[in-house]
């Protein structure tokens, strides 16, 4: 599916993403690219850190994305498996997701991706499932 810069834009405004701090970049090719801009009230229980939830949506989120801008108009996706590791303490400045699509059997998409700090360094390493499900969301 064409994923157009201003339905990224309307999405971006959810006040979900709003609260995190969340905005999807870009999507398209079965890749996405999305940024945290951490808000104080999700950086717990160590003020300078986001909760290792806030990492684990953003990743979700972007591999997502990944998902959907494979998908044909009239269909969307939902998380089935999600697996992350933490591989250093995530600062509360910028930080990057990448995701791709890597496999889809039917139904089914598989993703990777990676959390990076403003100077490359992996943060956070993950792999999902999802499932294609028939829903016109947009």
């Amino acid at each position: 599916m064409f994923i157009s810069n201003e339905l990224i834009q309307r999405l971006n405004g959810n006040p979900f993403y709003q609260a995190l701090g969340l905005q999807v970049e870009e999507a398209g090719d079965g890749r996405a690219r999305s940024i945290l801009k951490a808000r104080p009230e999700v950086c717990w229980p160590f003020p300078d850190q986001p909760h290792g939830g806030v990492i684990c949506t953003l990743m979700d989120t972007t591999m997502a994305w990944a998902v959907l801008s494979e998908l044909e108009p009239g269909y969307n996706n939902t998380t089935i498996d999600l697996s992350l590791h933490f591989t250093a303490p995530a600062p509360k400045s910028r930080l990057e997701c990448r995701a791709e699509v890597v496999h889809r059997t039917g139904r089914i998409c598989f993703t990777r991706g990676e959390i990076l700090d403003r100077e490359g360094r992996v943060l956070t390493l993950g792999q999902g499932a999802f499932r294609i499900v028939k829903a016109d969301l947009f």
